[in-house]
């Protein structure tokens, strides 16, 4: 019975969509990783990743051996429902976004050629990453450089020191020192924000000058903050390069660090509890882009928060 039940039928893959069969799949690890890395990078220029919000689901069963499998339909039906996160530079003025250019490299070549030309306006020029469901409209650096540049008829210029809105009486040390230790912190935490990784723990990158004392993870502006852990808030406010930021007190000289807020929810000598709001992702500071600089450190010195976290 089984030897002819064989001949007739073979085992198969019903594939559903949000509890609709949208085919049949003889081949499930390769049509998902086929749709994984579709997820990863797209298939179009300046794609970042794909956001699928319902993934299919997959059922084994047995079907009549002339019954064909529909990989590519069912592919192209799980791309349909995607959206499409792009990556791209905005040139800043003063805040206000002036002009879009495709890649990195030609948006530090603007400002590079501004600086060179002695620009008036070239330290009011700043790069910001954009992660976006929609492209604008892209221009050169060339034609960047010519619309920005503003003749510099002040010889000298004053430079106006970074505020801070409010400041607790606890030591903050800005130390660019890393370490490759993972003391024990006698805390439990969890991840403040869920996103992209874009820069690890002790890399290097032409945006800054020492190596990377945290964790930067990207998601879009305004996207919540999460304490990693309860504690006391010592810091909430602007500090140079790392733009609007707050720092949380765990106790046992544990701190965590999170930076280029584009809003802080909470104010120094508060009590906050793990997994409460804290602040907003946005780009204050040295930053390209949106995302929250992470930082744990114990009695002032960073250490990798991915021996901890993500």
């Amino acid at each position: 019975m089984l030897g002819i039940l064989s001949t007739v039928y073979q085992p198969i893959y019903s594939v559903y969509l949000n509890g609709e069969l949208i085919g049949y799949s003889k081949n499930k690890s390769g049509l998902q990783k086929r749709i994984n890395e579709y997820m990863d990078s797209g298939d179009g220029e300046n794609i970042e990743f794909v956001d699928i919000e319902q993934l299919p689901q997959y059922k084994l069963c047995l079907l009549k051996r002339d019954a064909k499998a529909n990989d590519d339909e069912i592919f192209n039906t799980i791309k349909e429902k995607g959206i499409n996160y792009y990556t791209y530079y905005a040139i800043v003025e003063n805040g206000e976004e002036k002009l879009y250019i495709a890649n990195l490299e030609d948006a530090q070549n603007v400002l590079n050629q501004l600086k060179e030309k002695n620009s008036q306006n070239k330290d009011n020029i700043s790069i910001e990453q954009k992660y976006e469901t929609k492209l604008n409209n892209f221009v050169t650096s060339d034609e960047a450089v010519a619309s920005l540049y503003k003749e510099n008829k002040v010889k000298k210029s004053t430079k106006v020191a970074s505020s801070v809105t409010a400041r607790g009486s606890e030591k903050i040390s800005t130390s660019t020192k890393i370490s490759d230790a993972a003391p024990n912190l006698g805390i439990s935490l969890i991840q403040p924000v869920s996103g992209k990784l874009t820069s690890r723990y002790g890399e290097r990158s032409s945006i800054r000058s020492s190596a990377h004392t945290g964790l930067d993870i990207a998601n879009s502006k305004g996207t919540p903050i999460k304490a990693a852990a309860s504690g006391t808030v010592v810091f909430s406010g602007t500090k140079g390069s790392y733009g609007k930021m707050v720092i949380i007190s765990h106790g046992n000289g544990v701190q965590t660090y999170y930076g280029h807020c584009s809003s802080l929810e909470v104010s120094v000598g508060q009590t906050v509890s793990q997994g409460q709001v804290i602040a907003k992702m946005g780009s204050t500071g040295n930053s390209t882009g949106s995302h929250l600089h992470l930082e744990i450190r114990v009695n002032g010195s960073s250490v990798n928060p991915q021996k901890y976290l993500y």
